[in-house]
């Protein structure tokens, strides 16, 4: 299906949204970083799946947003679900990707606005609200605003992996063969990062590294970054190449050359 063009008009007023939710989202992401009585409930009763009053804050202030300025949307968030709309296209958010990161206070997490129609993602925002940086790319915008001022987004040119940096969030990446997978990569490549929750997709937008690799993401992980980067001359796919804006397995890369060469390794 070949996805109808949008006007230059109607591109400006999904701009000037999608920055307006990011607006809003900032100050009540702050009012409770690096606060010393932030407390976080837990969403995995396996594991840890930090949720705190930030997330459902931001979340909420950015759909009461939406309903004034484009009521016709649907959303998808993280905390409250799904809400149907009648346009075709779902404005896809993370109030706070990387709550751990949150919660330990490392600037690394971020705010997720994604917009999609039934074809996938059509632009995005990481907004990173402590460094004051907020990536942007689709409908002919890529670029990133913060202290170094308003650059064009643009990632690496093709280099081998074995002089990749490659980043992924967890170790242990995700089940046990999904790791070994990603340490296939890992072994050939040249540096190897961990922990970087949403913002190492920003540096591969910005130029700074190679690959970002991960495993059991939903579709609020990765709407925004997929935009982001793609707009930025980069590729996301999932680990077989096919489409990754529903989550999952997904590998995001600089360019097609180390994307392939990646994409061998995971498959062995």
């Amino acid at each position: 299906m070949v996805r109808a063009p949008i006007s230059p008009a109607t591109a400006a007023d999904l701009w000037r949204t999608a920055h307006a939710l990011a607006d809003v989202a900032r100050p009540v992401t702050l009012a409770s970083f690096r606060q010393p009585d932030l407390q976080a409930d837990n969403k995995d009763a396996n594991g840890f799946d930090p949720v705190t009053v930030a997330d459902r804050a931001a979340e909420a202030a950015m759909r009461d947003t939406l309903a004034r300025l484009r009521p016709q949307d649907a959303v998808l968030g993280e905390e409250a679900g799904a809400t149907p709309g009648t346009s075709g296209l779902t404005w896809v958010l993370d109030p706070i990707d990387g709550t751990r990161a949150y919660l330990s206070g490392t600037p690394t997490w971020g705010v997720l606005i994604g917009l999609a129609d039934a074809q996938g993602p059509i632009l995005g925002i990481v907004d990173q609200p402590f460094i004051g940086e907020r990536f942007c790319g689709g409908l002919g915008t890529a670029h990133v605003t913060g202290p170094q001022g308003k650059q064009r987004l643009a990632t690496r040119p093709a280099r081998a992996l074995s002089q990749s940096v490659v980043f992924t969030t967890f170790p242990e990446i995700g089940t046990h063969a999904e790791r070994q997978a990603f340490e296939r990569v890992s072994a050939q490549a040249r540096l190897t990062r961990y922990g970087m929750d949403c913002y190492a997709y920003a540096l591969l937008a910005s130029g700074q590294i190679d690959l970002v690799i991960e495993a059991g993401l939903h579709s609020y992980d990765v709407m925004a970054p997929i935009a982001v980067i793609e707009a930025a001359g980069g590729i996301v796919t999932n680990w077989q190449g096919g489409p990754a804006h529903h989550g999952g397995q997904v590998i995001a890369a600089a360019n097609a050359s180390v994307h392939a060469e990646a994409l061998a390794f995971l498959a062995r």
